[in-house]
């Protein structure tokens, strides 16, 4: 049962890294970023607006990690996603995702004191090389001459902005229900993302892509975070940063089918080393303590 909150979160998210791709000439991304919490803020209010308010005494003294946390797993993470969709494949966005694992290890040695372990490192580095192959289109010495493209950079600042909010969300252990904390943060990114949706093109809503703000409102923006974020406060960041590692594997085969990419040699061989490094990190982990201290 632990590990259907990370692989239900994964699946859902997979289906949104394709959404994005669909979104492309159907809605703008500054539309679909606003609306997709717009609606996830709407659903919410009537059931979260009474408890959150009674609660704002022990708000009132979280609320800045409050808003770091919305910015950053909500408003910066997903928006990135979406500008990078036009600029580069479904299956390339869900590989480059897969460098979590490293990201979130790093970061939450740094911020959580966490020894990084042999079969973490490991696992992650193997992801990374993995990640790299898939940008590079299997030449890895074209990104010293060529660099990274644009969409695949936006991914690549996108994965960092979640890993960090994973950390930070153990890190801080806001004393609030889970599902009053998603509220905030929704709260957070509706505001946040309210001047970029005024100030940027408008196609509108129409039968053609509210299927999609539906799909990124409902699954995407409710039950994938709350998933997750029950699965970081019972297994931790770095082990659940490890699932985003099986994110190109259900990416690439959603992507296959709904929009007809064609995965090369280079997808199969990122893919077996993203899903190898998976399993190595997740099985090469240090027994647990008997002391107090330990995890």
């Amino acid at each position: 049962m632990t590990y259907f909150f990370p692989l239900f979160a994964v699946v859902i998210w997979s289906g949104n890294t394709v959404v994005n791709k669909l979104a492309v000439g159907l809605i703008a991304p500054a539309e679909i970023g606003f609306f997709r919490w717009l609606v996830a803020g709407v659903l919410l209010t009537p059931f979260f607006l009474r408890p959150v308010l009674a609660r704002r005494r022990a708000i009132r003294a979280h609320v800045g990690r409050i808003v770091v946390l919305g910015l950053l797993g909500m408003a910066v993470y997903q928006s990135l996603a979406y500008y990078a969709a036009p600029l580069t494949s479904a299956t390339n966005m869900g590989i480059i995702l897969a460098l979590m694992p490293l990201m979130s290890m790093g970061l939450a040695s740094v911020l959580l004191a966490q020894r990084l372990t042999a079969g973490g490192l490991l696992g992650s580095l193997l992801s990374l090389v993995g990640v790299m192959l898939v940008i590079a289109q299997g030449d890895l010495q074209s990104l010293l001459h060529h660099g990274i493209g644009l969409g695949d950079g936006m991914m690549l600042l996108a994965t960092l902005a979640y890993a960090l909010y994973g950390v930070l969300l153990k890190k801080w252990q806001i004393p609030l229900p889970a599902l009053q904390l998603l509220y905030l943060q929704v709260l957070v990114a509706i505001v946040a993302l309210l001047p970029l949706y005024l100030l940027s093109p408008h196609q509108g809503l129409n039968p053609g892509n509210l299927p999609l703000v539906a799909y990124a409102g409902l699954l995407a923006s409710i039950a994938a975070p709350l998933a997750w974020m029950h699965g970081v406060q019972v297994m931790g960041p770095n082990r659940m940063a490890l699932f985003f590692n099986l994110l190109p594997i259900f990416t690439a085969a959603i992507a296959v089918v709904l929009l007809g990419e064609r995965l090369s040699v280079h997808h199969w061989l990122g893919g077996v080393l993203t899903l190898a490094g998976v399993f190595l990190a997740e099985r090469w982990r240090p027994r647990a303590s008997t002391s107090p201290a330990g995890r």
